[in-house]
């Protein structure tokens, strides 16, 4: 009779994946807090923060972070990049990353296309296909206090789940504002950060939505990638 994974082997797999998500949390809160490190001018930071917490993240190793990167400790100097292509069925890619070696990078970036039936495009080439907006995310909840909540503060739309999640959108000029005015009614959100949507989604399914499943996951797990963004409509 086979088994599966054991206990232990679940817990390792499952701190690579947090260990994963601190490392990449940890380089955009150094890279932001290069150009402030007081949250409250630094709305950037104040997002790397928010997400560094929902992610359970100490609060110690958040302080450090921003230390190093105004000068408080030694710490490596990142830069940033962005790629943008096409994965199969026209989908398109933007693809955030933070370096110490950028040859490395856009190596395995253009390898991860080029395996799943992709291409790298020029710059600008798919970032006119997305907006940067502001996303809270309600896991369960009042979604009418929600939506009352997230008109009275002002933001763009408030989105209701078939799963019960609540997802209230803002500008990207007023995610801090909107935030702070649905925490102070009493709303705690799941996940609250700025990110970029695709004003409009491409669905795709069977062997190509499988492929252009494969490129996003296997372009996320990568060390030097921050975030992917795409405009796919991946099936269940």
């Amino acid at each position: 009779m086979g088994r599966g994974p054991s206990i232990e082997g679940r817990k390792n797999a499952e701190d690579a994946r947090r260990g994963k998500i601190f490392t990449k949390i940890i380089r955009e809160i150094s890279v932001s807090a290069r150009t402030g490190a007081d949250p409250a001018g630094n709305p950037r930071l104040r997002s790397a923060i928010d997400k560094g917490l929902s992610a359970n993240m100490p609060k110690d190793t958040i302080e450090r972070a921003i230390k190093k990167a105004s000068g408080g400790l030694e710490g490596v100097s990142y830069e940033e990049i962005r790629y943008e292509g096409y994965a199969p069925g026209g989908v398109a890619v933007i693809v955030d990353c933070l370096t110490d070696n950028k040859v490395r990078t856009v190596s395995d970036v253009r390898h991860a296309f080029a395996k799943f039936g992709g291409n790298l495009g020029t710059d600008g080439s798919v970032a006119f296909l997305f907006k940067r907006c502001g996303v809270l995310q309600f896991a369960a909840g009042d979604e009418e206090k929600i939506t009352d909540a997230a008109i009275e503060a002002g933001a763009d739309d408030v989105i209701a789940h078939d799963n019960g999640v609540v997802e209230v959108l803002t500008a990207f000029e007023s995610y801090a504002g909107v935030k702070a005015a649905i925490e102070a009614a009493g709303l705690k959100p799941d996940v609250a950060e700025t990110t970029y949507r695709a004003e409009n989604a491409i669905a795709v399914a069977g062997e190509t939505g499988e492929q252009v499943g494969k490129l996003l996951a296997w372009l996320d797990d990568l060390d030097d990638v921050q975030n992917v963004y795409s405009n796919a409509e991946l099936a269940e």
